[in-house]
Formats: structure tokens, C-alpha cells, sequence
């Protein structure tokens, strides 16, 4: 398939990046590369980004307007169309533009969720017809983060998080706070006080209650900001940190309650009021035939 087999208005139409939350994460061990092997949820909210693929026919990539501070052959959107290129010998061309909505290093996964997008409907718009599986597989190679993102559905995920097994959960609302500073992942699992050893738990313990976030210790005392956000959510319900942070969040089982919990945070911190999703809207937009 080419480019002019597919319907122009694809390649005019908005593709959604949407957020993640870790709901649990668990350090279980480390593999002799230095990698942890987790445990962790994986479950979408209803926040994206935004990205529009335009057709170029010089065969370059590019982006049409870089984010501030990060060279353009660093973003994670043309390292994916170009991994794409390099691994199908596509000579089409593309330039990317993203509306960014998700913060960078708040640990929603920003960037993987983009460099997924870009991944699935770069494949479509190009005609690859590479499978998911491989998809996933060259995700893995940009962020362990984007497998899932490819996946496009709540799950279980073990190993370094590219293990995933497709769960349902309750689709809750949330209350994200993004404090005031970028976590560096780094630094937090290469923490001596970091908990590397947590017992392997199964998808009925989590259901049951069992979330904890081994990373929590770590961050909230490296990070005022941090310690601050989890200390003013919890006055209104559990505060949970996902996955390495900065962002903190709290589950509500209606849209009043989170609303109310919104309002009483937005005017100190920046806030968000979202809705958690099984399948994320890239999956959602694809399975109803927004393509062709």
C-alpha cells in the first residue's frame, strides 16, 4: 500500500497520545545488566497528547516545531519513524506535529505514549502492515514505557514492563497533581535505600488491595514538592505515586467527588481531572475504523 491508497483525511486527522498510571509497582529483583524486574498496572486516563502526521515526499523526518531543549533527532517521535524506516525500508517521508498536553518527567509516560502513536499510525499511514508484536518489539528498543502504549490495554506487566497480560479493572476517576519538579529515574533506581526485593504478588493480590509503589520511599523523601502534592491529595483519599513520579494521584469513585477534590487543589498546584480507561483512545480510534 502507498500513501496515495490511503484516504487523505488520515493524514489530516489528530491521533491521541493518551497518559498512563501505574496503579502498583513492585521491584522484584535486578538482572545482571543493571535492568529491575517489576510489577506493575498499567491503566490510561483520558489526557493526550495530540499528534497529526503530514506527508512529505522527500523521504525526510521531521518535526514541525521542536520542544524546547530537546534536540529534534532526540525526540522520541522521529527516533520512532526513523527506526520504522530503517526496519521496513520505507522511503516515505513525514513531518511530525505533536500538541503536547502531557508534562514531561511527571512519569505518565509522555514521551513512550507519543513514540508509540507514532509507531501505529505511522505503519497504517505507510502501508508496513508490521504486527503488533513487532511493533512492541521495536517500541522496547525506545523506552520500556511503550510497548504498552502500543498494547493499547489496561495490564499486568512484569519483566522490565514489556511482559503484559491484558486485565480489566474498574475505570475509575482520578485527581493527578504534577508537582513542581522532574524526577530523575535514574537516580531513583540507582538509590541504595531503594526496596529491590519485594515478594512476586499475582493479579488477584492487587485486585484485592495490595498497590504499593517501591519507589515511594525514595522519591517522596528526595522531593519536597513531592512529599508536598501526597501529603495535600491525601486529605482527600489514598495519594499514590506513578511509577517513578513526579506525579502523584488519588482514585475517587465518582466524577463529584474528584471534581470536588479538584477544586479545592487547582488554585496551589497544577491539576488534573481525569478519567481511567481499559483501552486507550489511539486503540478506541483505530478499532472504529478511523482509518482507511
Amino acid at each position: 500500500m502507498t500513501q496515495k491508497q490511503i484516504d487523505s483525511s488520515a493524514w489530516t486527522q489528530r491521533w491521541p497520545a493518551s497518559a498512563k498510571l501505574n496503579l502498583m509497582l513492585r521491584i522484584t529483583g535486578q538482572r545482571n545488566d543493571g535492568y529491575h524486574l517489576l510489577q506493575t498496572v498499567f491503566q490510561f486516563i483520558d489526557l493526550c497528547d495530540w499528534i497529526t502526521f503530514h506527508p512529505v515526499a522527500d523521504g525526510r523526518v521531521s518535526l514541525q516545531k521542536p520542544m524546547p531543549g530537546v534536540p529534534e533527532a532526540d525526540d522520541l517521535t522521529v527516533r520512532a519513524a526513523k527506526l520504522l524506516k530503517a526496519e521496513t525500508g520505507c522511503e516515505q517521508g513525514v513531518c511530525i506535529e505533536v500538541e503536547k498536553n502531557l508534562p514531561m518527567g511527571g512519569g505518565l509516560g509522555g514521551g513512550s505514549s507519543d513514540a508509540a502513536t507514532t509507531l501505529v499510525v505511522l505503519n497504517e499511514l505507510w502501508g508496513l502492515q508490521l504486527s503488533m508484536e513487532k511493533l512492541m518489539e521495536l517500541g522496547l528498543a525506545l523506552g520500556a514505557d511503550v510497548p504498552v502504549f502500543i498494547y493499547g490495554h489496561s495490564a499486568w506487566a512484569e519483566g522490565v514492563g514489556e511482559k503484559l497480560e491484558k486485565i480489566d479493572i474498574p475505570e475509575p476517576w482520578f485527581v493527578v497533581i504534577r508537582p513542581d519538579c522532574h524526577v530523575n529515574t535514574g537516580e531513583v533506581f540507582s538509590a541504595k535505600d531503594l526496596t529491590r526485593n519485594s515478594k512476586s504478588i499475582k493479579i488477584a493480590d492487587f485486585i484485592a488491595g495490595q498497590h504499593q509503589n517501591d519507589c515511594l520511599g525514595v522519591v517522596r523523601e528526595r522531593y519536597q514538592s513531592v512529599k508536598e502534592a501526597l501529603h495535600d491529595l491525601s486529605v482527600f483519599s489514598e495519594a499514590r505515586l506513578t511509577g517513578t513520579g513526579a506525579c502523584v494521584f488519588a482514585q475517587f469513585d465518582s466524577e463529584k467527588a474528584a471534581a470536588n477534590t479538584y477544586q479545592s487543589l487547582e488554585k496551589k498546584w497544577q491539576v488534573y481531572l481525569v478519567k481511567g480507561l481499559n483501552e486507550s483512545p489511539l486503540f478506541s480510534k483505530l478499532k472504529n475504523g478511523n482509518i482507511s
